[in-house]
């Protein structure tokens, strides 16, 4: 489980491919390793990665599958990426409960200064549409962040954010620009909200 809160942002540096996906080679930047070993987890954009191999005193490998792939974006190049090691037991819960399991795949839409904030607006799909919700939660490339608006579209709906200048300073989303692809997890509570609620309907149907 993860937070959404980024603790450091990345590089990846190297993009290998091999039978079944890719591995990435990551400078961790100012992320803590100290106690991270072989096997642990971090969250890449949003997608939790296992520790595969350590290269002291900043890297480390992780594996990407085929899979990952065409469920992500931002893992199958060089670039900055956001960060975040794997809550352990007694630490803070900053953002929200984070499953590093991204969900789907959004589009920013605008990217629009407002003073020294910005407020981003994003396309989600239509799988996702029905648990997004007004000052709800949702994670973007591994943010925990809340929704201002959600407006209905046929395509699924579209909802804003507002970055204030530490969130764009300190994560990779002060990069952003119309037209970006970005990692999108929905809110636990929500999915498990709405299973509870189909399965009433479908036992009140029977």
């Amino acid at each position: 489980m993860f937070t959404g809160i980024i603790q450091a942002i990345g590089q990846i540096e190297a993009v290998d491919a091999f039978d079944g996906g890719v591995r990435l080679t990551v400078d961790a930047g100012e992320l803590d390793l100290s106690n991270v070993v072989l096997g642990d987890s971090i969250a890449h954009n949003g997608a939790c990665m296992t520790v595969i191999e350590q290269i002291p005193p900043r890297k480390y490998k992780i594996d990407v599958s085929n899979e990952s792939l065409r469920c992500t974006v931002g893992l199958d190049r060089p670039g900055p990426v956001n960060l975040e090691k794997a809550m352990r037991l007694g630490d803070m819960l900053g953002g929200h409960m984070v499953s590093g399991h991204v969900d789907g795949v959004g589009t920013v839409l605008a990217f629009d200064p407002v003073g020294e904030n910005r407020l981003l607006r994003i396309a989600a799909p239509a799988t996702l549409a029905r648990y997004l919700a007004a000052k709800g939660s949702v994670v973007v490339n591994g943010v925990s962040l809340t929704t201002n608006t959600v407006r209905d579209t046929a395509a699924g709906c579209e909802f804003e954010i507002n970055l204030i200048p530490h969130t764009l300073s300190v994560t990779t989303l002060g990069q952003l620009q119309a037209g970006a692809q970005v990692n999108l997890e929905i809110d636990l509570i929500a999915r498990y909200v709405e299973r509870m609620v189909s399965l009433e309907q479908q036992g009140s149907a029977a």
